[in-house]
């Protein structure tokens, strides 16, 4: 049925076709049934301390003000991240702020946080408990004085609803805020935000969410950090500014961050990089240019614990993680894996 929509579904422009598939997922048609597959159940693994039926996740970026998550996990997902969420309500950048790259697979986005606020996302989530693990990604408000006390802001109102929170200081779109990639400014927020975690009664699972485009010495310091600070995961990676020179797309001059394809190899890099020196002390969410079982499994057998997509829903439809499951479990089969968790790692 995608393969028939697409066409009309692409003439549109990016978010309005984007606010229509939010709209009919609210009316929750589709039949879980639609989206099993057989023996998923190899699939399986904990990640921040619950059982998920796969690894498969939908990345922050798709439901953003926490609307359709529950309607994500009926048709496939393991886990679902919504967000970015702010303390305040906003807008976001002027559009046109979001481009196709369909010869590349590919998607620019300049969206700047546009989502609801906290408070209303906030209540959407007491109202309509998670069926499955949901993560929560947080960020600062573009018109804020201190992007510090944004992110505490956000991580007291969520950590108590989230499976885990995390730290989004990755997006290009927002001024200033890859600023926090810088040892000491993280440093001091890594500081409060454990204070926030030490002084509650329950325990949830804090991550960061980076940039693609960082030197050797900025890959070495996050790594000291995360392990200093005890971080329960890292997310590699966001969307990148950079990486245009091989794009096909007229859109490819767009400024924004780029996803999809193009960040495929890029991504799994830094995985492979992150895996050797984490040493498991902390999981690794890899993202970046899945759309198949073959992208999916470079991933984890790069050292991802679990992955997430969105890109790849664009182009492939819903039906594309269904799809990603069955060559999944195909590849483990061939290779000899008896389930996920012994692939993780097993390239690197």
């Amino acid at each position: 049925m995608f393969s028939f929509l697409r066409p009309y579904i692409f003439n549109l422009d990016p978010e309005k076709a984007h606010k229509l598939a939010i709209s009919s997922l609210k009316y929750n048609l589709l039949p879980e049934s639609l989206f099993k597959v057989e023996n998923e159940e190899i699939l399986s693994i904990n990640l921040f301390g619950k059982s998920i039926k796969n690894p498969i996740g939908l990345a922050a970026g798709f439901d953003k003000s926490a609307e359709v998550y529950n309607q994500m996990f009926k048709i496939g997902f393991g886990f679902v991240e919504v967000g970015t969420v702010t303390p305040n309500k906003q807008y976001g950048n002027p559009k046109p702020r979001v481009f196709r790259l369909e010869k590349d697979s590919a998607l620019i986005n300049r969206l700047g946080f546009n989502n609801d606020g906290s408070d209303l996302v906030k209540k959407r989530i007491e109202n309509n408990l998670p069926k499955s693990l949901l993560g929560i990604n947080i960020g600062p408000n573009k018109a804020t004085k201190d992007m510090s006390q944004d992110f505490l802001s956000c991580a007291e109102t969520f950590f108590p609803l989230g499976d885990y929170i995390t730290i989004n200081i990755s997006s290009p779109n927002t001024e200033g805020l890859r600023d926090f990639h810088k040892k000491e400014v993280l440093k001091e927020l890594l500081i409060k935000i454990n204070q926030i975690r030490e002084k509650s009664s329950f325990r949830k699972s804090f991550l960061l969410k980076i940039s693609p485009d960082l030197n050797e010495k900025n890959i070495d310091e996050i790594i000291n950090l995360i392990l200093e600070y005890k971080i329960d995961g890292i997310i590699l990676t966001n969307t990148t500014d950079r990486n245009r020179d091989n794009l096909l797309s007229n859109n490819s001059i767009e400024t924004g961050g780029l996803s999809g394809k193009p960040l495929r190899s890029l991504s799994t890099k830094l995985i492979k990089r992150f895996y050797k020196d984490l040493k498991g002390k902390a999981s690794i969410i890899g993202v970046g240019g899945i759309d198949s079982g073959k992208s999916a499994f470079e991933k984890i057998a790069a050292g991802a614990t679990a992955l997430q997509l969105y890109t790849g829903m664009v182009y492939g439809g819903p039906m594309v993680i269904k799809e990603i499951k069955k060559d999944l479990i195909k590849i483990l089969n061939e290779q000899g894996f008896r389930n996920i968790k012994e692939a993780i790692g097993s390239y690197s």
